[in-house]
Protein backbone atom coordinates (compact mmCIF):
# COMPACT_ATOMS: atom_id res chain seq x y z
CA UNK A 1 0.00 0.00 0.00
CA UNK A 2 1.21 3.59 -0.50
CA UNK A 3 3.21 5.04 2.36
CA UNK A 4 1.24 7.17 4.80
CA UNK A 5 2.53 10.73 4.46
CA UNK A 6 1.92 13.99 6.26
CA UNK A 7 3.10 16.61 3.79
CA UNK A 8 3.98 20.13 4.99
CA UNK A 9 1.91 21.88 2.31
CA UNK A 10 -0.90 21.19 -0.11
CA UNK A 11 1.57 21.75 -2.95
CA UNK A 12 3.76 19.03 -1.48
CA UNK A 13 0.85 16.59 -1.49
CA UNK A 14 0.07 17.52 -5.08
CA UNK A 15 3.66 16.66 -6.02
CA UNK A 16 3.37 13.26 -4.33
CA UNK A 17 0.12 12.60 -6.20
CA UNK A 18 1.73 13.64 -9.47
CA UNK A 19 4.75 11.42 -8.82
CA UNK A 20 2.57 8.42 -8.05
CA UNK A 21 0.60 8.96 -11.24
CA UNK A 22 3.72 9.25 -13.40
CA UNK A 23 5.30 6.22 -11.75
CA UNK A 24 2.20 4.09 -12.28
CA UNK A 25 1.56 5.13 -15.88
CA UNK A 26 5.00 5.89 -17.30
CA UNK A 27 7.63 4.01 -15.27
CA UNK A 28 6.07 0.83 -13.88
CA UNK A 29 5.28 -0.68 -17.32
CA UNK A 30 8.94 -0.30 -18.37
CA UNK A 31 11.06 -1.20 -15.35
CA UNK A 32 11.24 -5.00 -15.53
CA UNK A 33 12.17 -5.26 -19.19
CA UNK A 34 14.51 -2.26 -19.05
CA UNK A 35 16.44 -3.71 -16.11
CA UNK A 36 16.72 -7.10 -17.83
CA UNK A 37 17.96 -5.53 -21.05
CA UNK A 38 20.46 -3.27 -19.29
CA UNK A 39 22.01 -6.28 -17.53
CA UNK A 40 23.63 -7.23 -20.85
CA UNK A 41 23.58 -3.87 -22.66
CA UNK A 42 23.96 -1.13 -20.03
CA UNK A 43 22.05 2.03 -20.82
CA UNK A 44 20.25 4.58 -18.67
CA UNK A 45 16.50 5.06 -19.23
CA UNK A 46 16.87 8.56 -20.64
CA UNK A 47 13.21 8.81 -21.62
CA UNK A 48 12.21 8.16 -17.99
CA UNK A 49 14.36 11.10 -16.90
CA UNK A 50 12.83 13.26 -19.65
CA UNK A 51 9.34 12.40 -18.37
CA UNK A 52 10.32 13.37 -14.84
CA UNK A 53 12.10 16.46 -16.10
CA UNK A 54 9.07 17.67 -18.06
CA UNK A 55 7.04 17.28 -14.85
CA UNK A 56 9.57 19.42 -12.97
CA UNK A 57 10.63 16.58 -10.67
CA UNK A 58 14.40 16.80 -11.36
CA UNK A 59 14.87 20.24 -9.83
CA UNK A 60 12.49 20.40 -6.87
CA UNK A 61 14.79 21.69 -4.07
CA UNK A 62 16.45 24.44 -6.10
CA UNK A 63 15.54 28.14 -6.50
CA UNK A 64 12.58 28.98 -8.69
CA UNK A 65 14.42 31.95 -10.19
CA UNK A 66 16.89 29.56 -11.82
CA UNK A 67 14.38 26.89 -12.92
CA UNK A 68 13.79 24.97 -9.71
CA UNK A 69 10.63 24.65 -7.67
CA UNK A 70 11.76 26.00 -4.27
CA UNK A 71 10.48 22.90 -2.52
CA UNK A 72 11.66 21.88 0.96
CA UNK A 73 14.04 18.95 1.07
CA UNK A 74 11.38 17.17 3.09
CA UNK A 75 9.14 17.18 0.01
CA UNK A 76 11.87 16.44 -2.52
CA UNK A 77 13.06 13.35 -0.64
CA UNK A 78 9.58 11.92 -0.40
CA UNK A 79 9.26 12.31 -4.17
CA UNK A 80 12.55 10.39 -4.53
CA UNK A 81 11.18 7.69 -2.24
CA UNK A 82 8.03 7.35 -4.33
CA UNK A 83 10.10 6.94 -7.50
CA UNK A 84 12.33 4.34 -5.81
CA UNK A 85 9.31 2.28 -4.81
CA UNK A 86 8.70 1.75 -8.53
CA UNK A 87 12.14 2.06 -10.18
CA UNK A 88 15.22 2.20 -7.97
CA UNK A 89 17.71 2.93 -10.77
CA UNK A 90 15.78 6.03 -11.79
CA UNK A 91 15.47 7.25 -8.19
CA UNK A 92 19.22 6.91 -7.74
CA UNK A 93 19.69 8.86 -10.98
CA UNK A 94 17.39 11.62 -9.73
CA UNK A 95 19.38 11.82 -6.49
CA UNK A 96 22.70 11.90 -8.37
CA UNK A 97 21.43 14.66 -10.65
CA UNK A 98 20.37 16.71 -7.63
CA UNK A 99 23.84 16.18 -6.16
CA UNK A 100 25.51 17.47 -9.33
CA UNK A 101 23.60 20.76 -9.15
CA UNK A 102 24.33 21.40 -5.49
CA UNK A 103 27.83 22.95 -5.78
CA UNK A 104 26.76 25.64 -8.25
CA UNK A 105 23.51 26.34 -6.40
CA UNK A 106 25.24 26.63 -3.02
CA UNK A 107 28.80 27.80 -3.69
CA UNK A 108 28.56 29.38 -7.14
CA UNK A 109 28.68 33.10 -7.81
CA UNK A 110 25.54 34.88 -8.90
CA UNK A 111 26.97 34.99 -12.42
CA UNK A 112 27.57 31.23 -12.37
CA UNK A 113 24.09 30.53 -11.07
CA UNK A 114 22.55 32.66 -13.80
CA UNK A 115 24.71 31.10 -16.51
CA UNK A 116 24.64 27.42 -15.49
CA UNK A 117 21.64 26.60 -13.31
CA UNK A 118 18.82 27.25 -15.81
CA UNK A 119 20.15 24.53 -18.11
CA UNK A 120 21.10 22.21 -15.26
CA UNK A 121 17.61 22.52 -13.77
CA UNK A 122 15.68 22.60 -17.05
CA UNK A 123 14.69 18.95 -16.90
CA UNK A 124 16.36 18.43 -20.29
CA UNK A 125 19.83 17.82 -18.86
CA UNK A 126 21.29 15.06 -16.72
CA UNK A 127 24.40 15.53 -14.60
CA UNK A 128 27.18 13.26 -13.34
CA UNK A 129 29.13 13.65 -10.09
CA UNK A 130 32.83 12.92 -10.57
CA UNK A 131 34.44 12.56 -7.17
CA UNK A 132 35.59 8.95 -6.70
CA UNK A 133 38.68 7.36 -8.22
CA UNK A 134 39.89 3.76 -8.14
CA UNK A 135 42.28 4.57 -5.30
CA UNK A 136 40.32 7.47 -3.83
CA UNK A 137 36.85 6.38 -2.78
CA UNK A 138 36.32 6.81 0.95
CA UNK A 139 39.70 8.60 1.07
CA UNK A 140 38.77 11.57 -1.12
CA UNK A 141 41.95 13.45 -0.26
CA UNK A 142 43.96 10.77 -2.07
CA UNK A 143 42.60 11.77 -5.48
CA UNK A 144 45.17 12.25 -8.23
CA UNK A 145 43.15 13.91 -11.00
CA UNK A 146 44.83 17.27 -11.61
CA UNK A 147 43.66 20.64 -12.87
CA UNK A 148 46.49 22.81 -14.15
CA UNK A 149 45.93 26.54 -14.63
CA UNK A 150 47.12 28.13 -17.88
CA UNK A 151 48.25 31.14 -15.84
CA UNK A 152 48.88 30.58 -12.15
CA UNK A 153 48.51 34.27 -11.33
CA UNK A 154 45.32 34.95 -13.31
CA UNK A 155 43.97 31.80 -14.95
CA UNK A 156 41.45 31.95 -17.77
CA UNK A 157 41.30 28.17 -18.16
CA UNK A 158 42.33 24.90 -16.52
CA UNK A 159 43.34 21.59 -18.07
CA UNK A 160 42.05 18.50 -16.27
CA UNK A 161 43.85 15.18 -16.48
CA UNK A 162 42.97 11.96 -14.68
CA UNK A 163 40.35 9.25 -14.38
CA UNK A 164 37.20 9.15 -12.27
CA UNK A 165 35.58 5.83 -11.35
CA UNK A 166 32.12 4.54 -10.43
CA UNK A 167 30.41 7.49 -12.09
CA UNK A 168 26.65 7.26 -12.68
CA UNK A 169 25.56 8.49 -16.13
CA UNK A 170 29.14 8.27 -17.46
CA UNK A 171 28.98 8.80 -21.20
CA UNK A 172 25.37 9.98 -21.07
CA UNK A 173 25.50 13.11 -18.91
CA UNK A 174 25.22 16.65 -20.24
CA UNK A 175 27.67 17.98 -17.63
CA UNK A 176 30.13 16.53 -15.12
CA UNK A 177 30.57 18.14 -11.72
CA UNK A 178 34.22 17.22 -11.28
CA UNK A 179 36.70 17.46 -8.43
CA UNK A 180 40.39 17.78 -9.24
CA UNK A 181 43.63 18.66 -7.52
CA UNK A 182 44.83 22.23 -8.07
CA UNK A 183 47.68 21.95 -5.57
CA UNK A 184 49.57 19.29 -3.63
CA UNK A 185 48.21 20.56 -0.31
CA UNK A 186 46.34 17.36 0.61
CA UNK A 187 42.65 17.82 1.32
CA UNK A 188 43.06 21.59 0.92
CA UNK A 189 44.31 21.21 -2.64
CA UNK A 190 41.05 20.07 -4.25
CA UNK A 191 38.80 22.22 -6.42
CA UNK A 192 35.41 21.85 -8.11
CA UNK A 193 34.65 22.34 -11.81
CA UNK A 194 31.61 21.95 -14.06
CA UNK A 195 32.81 20.17 -17.20
CA UNK A 196 30.59 20.29 -20.32
CA UNK A 197 29.53 16.87 -21.55
CA UNK A 198 30.87 17.57 -25.04
CA UNK A 199 34.30 18.82 -23.91
CA UNK A 200 37.24 17.75 -26.05
CA UNK A 201 39.41 15.16 -24.32
CA UNK A 202 36.52 13.64 -22.38
CA UNK A 203 36.06 9.89 -22.91
CA UNK A 204 34.49 6.97 -21.07
CA UNK A 205 35.30 3.42 -20.05
CA UNK A 206 33.21 0.34 -20.63
CA UNK A 207 30.22 0.37 -18.26
CA UNK A 208 30.68 -1.70 -15.12
CA UNK A 209 28.83 -5.03 -15.06
CA UNK A 210 27.07 -4.76 -11.74
CA UNK A 211 25.09 -7.01 -9.44
CA UNK A 212 22.04 -4.74 -9.66
CA UNK A 213 20.81 -1.28 -10.59
CA UNK A 214 21.48 -2.16 -14.21
CA UNK A 215 19.76 0.97 -15.53
CA UNK A 216 22.04 3.13 -13.39
CA UNK A 217 24.88 3.04 -15.89
CA UNK A 218 28.21 3.40 -14.08
CA UNK A 219 31.66 3.72 -15.59
CA UNK A 220 34.97 5.53 -15.69
CA UNK A 221 35.33 9.10 -16.91
CA UNK A 222 38.69 9.86 -18.55
CA UNK A 223 39.89 13.45 -18.64
CA UNK A 224 42.78 13.78 -21.07
CA UNK A 225 43.77 17.43 -20.96
CA UNK A 226 40.14 18.59 -20.90
CA UNK A 227 40.07 22.39 -21.07
CA UNK A 228 37.62 24.08 -18.72
CA UNK A 229 37.23 27.84 -18.60
CA UNK A 230 37.97 29.52 -15.28
CA UNK A 231 34.39 30.69 -14.96
CA UNK A 232 33.44 27.02 -14.45
CA UNK A 233 35.56 26.77 -11.30
CA UNK A 234 32.98 26.60 -8.48
CA UNK A 235 34.07 28.27 -5.27
CA UNK A 236 37.69 29.14 -4.66
CA UNK A 237 40.72 27.02 -5.59
CA UNK A 238 41.25 24.59 -2.73
CA UNK A 239 37.63 24.71 -1.57
CA UNK A 240 36.72 21.43 -3.28
CA UNK A 241 36.83 19.19 -0.23
CA UNK A 242 34.38 21.30 1.77
CA UNK A 243 32.11 21.56 -1.29
CA UNK A 244 32.22 17.80 -1.83
CA UNK A 245 31.48 16.96 1.81
CA UNK A 246 28.62 19.46 2.02
CA UNK A 247 27.12 18.02 -1.16
CA UNK A 248 27.46 14.49 0.18
CA UNK A 249 25.46 15.35 3.30
CA UNK A 250 22.51 16.15 1.04
CA UNK A 251 23.28 13.28 -1.33
CA UNK A 252 23.20 10.80 1.53
CA UNK A 253 19.66 11.85 2.27
CA UNK A 254 18.74 11.14 -1.34
CA UNK A 255 20.10 7.61 -1.02
CA UNK A 256 18.34 7.17 2.34
CA UNK A 257 15.04 8.14 0.74
CA UNK A 258 15.63 5.87 -2.25
CA UNK A 259 16.54 2.94 0.01
CA UNK A 260 13.37 3.52 2.00
CA UNK A 261 11.27 3.44 -1.17
CA UNK A 262 12.92 0.19 -2.23
CA UNK A 263 12.21 -1.35 1.18
CA UNK A 264 8.60 -0.16 1.01
CA UNK A 265 8.18 -1.88 -2.35
CA UNK A 266 9.60 -5.13 -0.97
CA UNK A 267 7.34 -4.95 2.07
CA UNK A 268 4.26 -4.32 -0.07
CA UNK A 269 5.03 -7.33 -2.28
CA UNK A 270 5.63 -9.53 0.75
CA UNK A 271 2.37 -8.48 2.42
CA UNK A 272 0.36 -9.11 -0.75
CA UNK A 273 1.91 -12.55 -1.13
CA UNK A 274 1.31 -13.40 2.55
CA UNK A 275 -2.37 -12.56 2.12
CA UNK A 276 -2.81 -14.60 -1.05
CA UNK A 277 -0.55 -17.63 -0.61
CA UNK A 278 -2.41 -20.58 0.95
CA UNK A 279 -0.73 -23.34 2.95
CA UNK A 280 -2.46 -25.86 5.21
CA UNK A 281 -5.81 -24.35 4.25
CA UNK A 282 -5.14 -20.74 5.24
CA UNK A 283 -3.10 -17.69 4.15
CA UNK A 284 0.52 -17.95 5.24
CA UNK A 285 0.15 -14.51 6.83
CA UNK A 286 -2.04 -16.12 9.50
CA UNK A 287 1.05 -17.82 10.88
CA UNK A 288 2.41 -15.73 13.73
CA UNK A 289 6.04 -16.37 12.85
CA UNK A 290 5.57 -14.85 9.42
CA UNK A 291 3.19 -12.13 10.62
CA UNK A 292 5.76 -10.93 13.15
CA UNK A 293 8.42 -10.90 10.44
CA UNK A 294 6.20 -8.58 8.40
CA UNK A 295 5.69 -6.39 11.48
CA UNK A 296 9.44 -6.07 11.92
CA UNK A 297 9.78 -5.16 8.25
CA UNK A 298 7.16 -2.43 8.65
CA UNK A 299 8.97 -1.08 11.71
CA UNK A 300 12.24 -0.97 9.75
CA UNK A 301 10.69 0.94 6.84
CA UNK A 302 8.89 3.39 9.11
CA UNK A 303 11.99 4.08 11.21
CA UNK A 304 14.06 4.66 8.06
CA UNK A 305 11.53 7.18 6.80
CA UNK A 306 11.47 8.96 10.14
CA UNK A 307 15.27 9.16 10.18
CA UNK A 308 15.63 10.80 6.77
CA UNK A 309 12.69 13.15 7.35
CA UNK A 310 14.20 14.32 10.64
CA UNK A 311 17.48 15.15 8.91
CA UNK A 312 15.64 16.84 6.04
CA UNK A 313 13.66 19.04 8.41
CA UNK A 314 16.87 20.14 10.13
CA UNK A 315 18.31 20.98 6.71
CA UNK A 316 15.20 22.94 5.75
CA UNK A 317 15.46 24.89 9.01
CA UNK A 318 19.05 25.86 8.22
CA UNK A 319 20.44 23.84 11.09
CA UNK A 320 23.42 21.43 11.02
CA UNK A 321 22.34 18.02 9.79
CA UNK A 322 25.52 16.15 8.82
CA UNK A 323 25.34 13.65 11.68
CA UNK A 324 21.64 13.09 11.16
CA UNK A 325 22.20 12.57 7.40
CA UNK A 326 24.78 9.90 8.20
CA UNK A 327 22.38 8.26 10.66
CA UNK A 328 19.60 8.30 8.05
CA UNK A 329 21.82 6.82 5.36
CA UNK A 330 23.07 4.12 7.72
CA UNK A 331 19.66 3.18 9.10
CA UNK A 332 17.77 3.34 5.80
CA UNK A 333 20.25 1.32 3.77
CA UNK A 334 20.90 -1.34 6.40
CA UNK A 335 17.15 -1.66 6.82
CA UNK A 336 16.64 -1.88 3.05
CA UNK A 337 19.07 -4.81 2.90
CA UNK A 338 17.30 -6.53 5.77
CA UNK A 339 13.76 -5.90 4.50
CA UNK A 340 14.47 -7.03 0.94
CA UNK A 341 16.19 -10.18 2.24
CA UNK A 342 13.24 -10.93 4.51
CA UNK A 343 10.81 -10.28 1.66
CA UNK A 344 12.55 -12.96 -0.41
CA UNK A 345 12.16 -15.29 2.59
CA UNK A 346 8.42 -14.57 2.79
CA UNK A 347 7.99 -15.63 -0.83
CA UNK A 348 10.18 -18.69 -0.34
CA UNK A 349 11.34 -20.30 -3.56
CA UNK A 350 9.23 -17.89 -5.59
CA UNK A 351 11.16 -14.98 -4.15
CA UNK A 352 14.39 -16.45 -5.47
CA UNK A 353 13.10 -16.49 -9.05
CA UNK A 354 12.92 -13.69 -11.60
CA UNK A 355 9.17 -14.23 -11.84
CA UNK A 356 8.92 -11.78 -8.94
CA UNK A 357 10.95 -8.57 -8.48
CA UNK A 358 12.07 -9.43 -4.94
CA UNK A 359 15.38 -10.92 -6.05
CA UNK A 360 16.09 -7.69 -7.94
CA UNK A 361 15.16 -5.58 -4.93
CA UNK A 362 17.59 -7.59 -2.80
CA UNK A 363 20.42 -7.07 -5.30
CA UNK A 364 19.65 -3.38 -5.59
CA UNK A 365 19.60 -2.89 -1.82
CA UNK A 366 23.18 -4.09 -1.38
CA UNK A 367 24.85 -1.18 -3.15
CA UNK A 368 22.99 1.37 -1.03
CA UNK A 369 25.23 0.30 1.87
CA UNK A 370 28.26 1.18 -0.26
CA UNK A 371 27.79 4.32 -2.34
CA UNK A 372 27.61 7.93 -1.09
CA UNK A 373 30.02 6.75 1.62
CA UNK A 374 30.05 3.18 2.90
CA UNK A 375 28.12 2.49 6.06
CA UNK A 376 31.44 2.07 7.85
CA UNK A 377 32.22 5.67 6.87
CA UNK A 378 28.79 6.73 8.17
CA UNK A 379 29.65 5.19 11.54
CA UNK A 380 32.93 7.09 11.49
CA UNK A 381 31.12 10.38 10.76
CA UNK A 382 28.56 9.77 13.51
CA UNK A 383 31.05 8.70 16.16
CA UNK A 384 33.40 11.62 15.46
CA UNK A 385 30.59 14.13 15.81
CA UNK A 386 29.40 12.53 19.02
CA UNK A 387 32.85 12.57 20.57
CA UNK A 388 33.72 16.03 19.27
CA UNK A 389 30.67 17.54 20.97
Amino acid sequence: MPATRLMPTEEGQDLIDLTREICAKELAPLVDEAERAAATTPAPPLEAFRVLGRAGLLSLPYPEEHGGADQPYEVYLQVVEEIASVWMSVAVGVSVHGLTCYPVATFGTEAQKAALLPDMLSGDQLGAYCLSERSAGSDVAAMTTKATADDAADPTAYRLKGTKAWISHAGHADFYTTFARTSDDGARGLSCFVVPGDASGLSFGTPERKMGLHCDTVGEVHLDGVEVSADRLVGKPGQGMSIALAALDSGRLGIAAAATGLAQAALDRAVDYAKDRQQFGRPIGDNQGLAFLLADMEAAVTSARAAYLHAARLRDAGRPFGKEAAVAKLVATDNAMRVTTDAVQVLGGAGYTQDFPLERYMREAKVTQIFEGTNQIQRLVISRQLLRG
